[in-house]
Parts: C-alpha cells; structure tokens; sequence
C-alpha cells in the first residue's frame, strides 16, 4: 500500500479561532493548502485546535469556567456533520493527509479526538484520548482500547496521541508494539507559566515527543498551538494572575527523528506557520537495530503488557434472531474497524 518512503511531512503551529467552528474550519482548510502547495504528504493540528483549547479549565474553579461551556458544545464537531465533510473535501483535492485535533461532541458529551483522514478524503481512523488531563476531566469523557491504534496508510503506518498519553508508557508501548512508523503528536500551547509548572511547559512535554520518536523508533510530528491575545483577553477577562496563567504564544511544534533530533526549521513561540521536514522510513530499522522496545530489546519473561483493544460500549442490546438492534453509533464503529485493521 505504502507508495514512497520518502516524503515532506508539517506540523501546525497556529491560534485556533477559539469558539467560533466555521473561522477555525476555514483557517484550517488554508493550513493544508499552503501544506499540499509545499509538497507536504500529510499534516498534523494540535489538540483541540478545533474550536480551540479550553484554557479556562486551568484558570479558576469548574463553576467559573462553566460560563464557556455552552459556547465551547456548539462549536465542538460532529462525526459526519459539515465540518467533518468541509475538511474531508480539503483532504482530497490537496491530496494529502490530515490528522486533526478537535473537540468531538456526541450525543450530550465531549471528547478529545484526533481525526485522520487519508488522502482520498476517507476516514482512516477516528479516535480519544484515553483519559482526560487532571481538570480535563471536568469538560471530556474518556476514549478506550480501540483508541490505541497504529493504521497502515499510503504512507506507512500511522499513529496518533494527544498531550499527556506521551507520559502514559503502556499506552505507548501499546502504540510500540504495533511497529508505528509515523506518530501523530498533538499537544495544546506549551507556555512554562512558572517553575512550580515547569512539567506543562516545553522543556518536559516537548522533550516527551523527543523520547516518544527514540523509544518507538519512528518519526514523531508534534504539532502545538499558539494562545493569541484575543484568546487570552477572552478567558482572562483583565485579571493579571489569570494572564499570567494564560500567556500569550506558547507554540513548540517539532519533528523529530527515530534518533531523536528536531529536523526542520523551528518557529519562534509566537509565530504561526508550519514547521516541515523530509523524512526517510528507510532510517527506522536502523534505529531500531539498537533498541525496539517492543520487539528484540524486550524480556516478555520478565515483563509483558495486557492490552484489551476492544470498543467499550455503553449499551448493550439484547434481540432475539428476529428482531434488528438498533444500530451502533457509527464514530464507534468506525474506531473498532480500524482498531480491528490494525
């Protein structure tokens, strides 16, 4: 399936148009054009980047963020719904793949997801972050088994998580075990707000891609987005402990290589723009002839890992031969098809 293993790859670094879905879709629609105009196989977007990280959540107690909340439901995407189609369409004429982080809403619930779409403007895979981080959980539900997927794809094998599942090893070595070749990093901005949290800035979450692309023998494009003022002017409403906590800028998105160094050209923390790279599958197997994890460097007499990749459902429907059950919701379906694929 695999056509070239060598090819131009970006990451996204940008200011999200933050609660507004249809200004946010349309900015990314000219993202992965000016990506496909460049020569670019596959692009990836930050987490959240549609309709934008909730920093509020991190601002002040759930009751105080709660006043963001309808605006931040609205505008969180539906699996079939215009969006999802306008960027599918994007997908296919630029003939390139996109890997999209957003807010996906189902039924009454959000959910971190990162949406994959081939280059046929198809759906390869559509997936959640296991578990929300720490106040995330106020706002997303969790993903499960099946969201823990490697896909083949023209371009090789493709996977993806988002922020702090790089911090989760058994995830990753469930990611390892599935001999990923390109991963598909999301995170938010990464401002250091303050030493007290200096694991949020980039230092440690950047340098967790860093590790993730040594430790997996792949290459790793994480892409980051930017809190613009507007942003920030929005969430922090003039207070200056709240701006503090909320800084403009914050982008670190990076490509790293199996060996663990940033190729292409950075951008300042700032800056919007994309940051691209040449990359060479055929550079993997020697990465992991020094060390795969997963494979000729593990001890599965010593240690192993039990990994349920099933779709956990929340209803199960019991018919008889002669009745139909109602049919399963199809974002569902269409994790444990790729969950199975994979």
């Amino acid at each position: 399936m695999q056509t070239s293993k060598q090819f131009k790859v970006a990451a996204v670094q940008a200011v999200p148009a933050f609660l507004d879905l249809r200004a946010g879709v349309a900015k990314a629609i000219d993202l992965i054009e000016q990506a496909a105009r460049q020569g670019c196989k596959l692009v990836v977007f930050s987490e959240t980047w549609l309709p934008g990280y909730p920093n509020q959540i991190w601002l002040g107690a759930p009751a105080w963020s709660m006043q963001f909340f309808g605006r931040y439901f609205e505008n969180s995407l539906q699996a079939g719904g215009p969006e999802d189609q306008a960027i599918a369409d994007a997908a296919r004429r630029n003939n390139i793949q996109v890997s999209m982080g957003l807010s996906e809403r189902d039924g009454g619930s959000l959910y971190i997801a990162q949406w994959h779409y081939a280059e046929t403007g198809e759906v390869i895979k559509r997936r959640r972050k296991l578990k929300p981080t720490h106040v995330e959980r106020t706002v997303f539900g969790e993903g499960d088994g099946s969201d823990l997927a490697v896909c083949e794809t023209s371009i090789g094998r493709v996977g993806q998580l988002a922020c702090w599942e790089h911090l989760q090893p058994l995830s990753k070595y469930a990611m390892y075990s599935q001999n990923e070749q390109i991963h598909c990093a999301a995170w938010p901005n990464l401002s250091a707000v303050s030493d007290e949290a200096y694991a949020y800035g980039p230092t440690v979450s950047g340098g967790a891609s860093m590790i993730y692309a040594v430790e997996g023998g792949c290459f790793v494009i994480a892409a980051c987005a930017v809190v613009g003022e507007e942003q920030q002017a929005m969430l922090c409403q003039g207070d200056p402990m709240k701006e503090a906590m909320c800084p403009t800028g914050g982008g670190f998105a990076r490509i790293f290589a199996p060996d663990g160094r940033s190729i292409g050209a950075n951008l300042d923390p700032h800056e919007e723009g994309l940051v691209m790279a040449d990359i060479d599958l055929d550079l993997i197997p020697f990465a992991k002839a020094s060390a795969d994890p997963a494979g000729h460097y593990s001890r599965p007499d010593v240690t192993r890992l039990l990994f349920n990749n099933r779709p956990a459902r929340r209803v199960e429907y019991f018919a008889s031969p002669l009745e139909s059950a109602p049919p399963a919701a199809p974002v569902r379906a269409a994790s444990a098809a790729a969950a199975e694929d994979a």
